[in-house]
């Protein structure tokens, strides 16, 4: 295998990583029920500031990955390890087509209904940019072997963002249009998805640490 397929392999896994554990997609309910009394442009607004508020807090992290790793003497095979467990209890969620518990709760959800700006909490944090998608930005920045694939973890970051507000904006249409059957579906085959990269996570994280 070329190095230049290798590496267009690592930003697919890259990219398609953090735009499914982050999922905008399973947040359209919520997010509708949030904003249900708020005019168009108020919802757009929320879904602007939550995909803002997804990014800087996933860039932070990625960036401050490896002094937390330092900090704690964690190793990137021992955090891949945990990572993959995290992110596949969120693909696990996925799969069954509800949404991950380790988001937000219902007591969050309630608050967010009740507050007149959502954008920041609950929305940016923690449904969109929750501990699976926290750990995901770190791991892979962390085990990033190349200034491309480093750079490839903040454009799919801000990928991933960019597309979280235009599904959100849109959320009245992608619900109308998909309807809860075709959003189940959706769901079920990204966090397949997720789950493979979970377990590929927890190999590499074996592999890492020499068991």
């Amino acid at each position: 295998m070329s190095d230049t397929l290798r590496t267009l392999q690592d930003l697919f896994l890259i990219f398609t990583s953090v735009l499914f554990i982050v999922d905008p997609l399973t947040a359209v309910p919520t997010f509708l029920a949030m904003t249900a009394r708020d005019p168009p442009q108020v919802r757009r607004l929320m879904a602007r500031r939550g995909a803002w508020t997804c990014a800087i807090t996933l860039t932070a992290f990625a960036l401050g990955g490896s002094l937390i790793f330092r900090l704690f003497g964690i190793t990137i095979g021992a955090f891949k390890i945990a990572g993959g467990v995290l992110i596949g209890l969120n693909a696990l969620d996925m799969v069954q087509a509800r949404r991950s518990q380790q988001r937000e709760t219902a007591v969050e959800k309630a608050e967010g209904i009740e507050k007149e700006d959502v954008g920041i909490m609950p929305l940016g944090v923690p449904m969109l940019a929750g501990p699976g998608a926290i750990s995901t930005v770190m791991v892979l920045a962390g085990a990033s072997k190349s200034v491309v694939t480093t750079a490839g973890v903040y454009v799919a970051i801000a990928l991933t963002a960019f597309l979280t507000y235009i599904t959100l904006a849109a959320a009245p249409r992608v619900e109308a249009q998909l309807g809860q059957t075709g959003m189940r579906i959706l769901t079920r085959l990204m966090g397949l998805v997720l789950c493979a990269i979970a377990v590929q996570f927890i190999i590499d994280g074996i592999k890492m640490a020499g068991l």
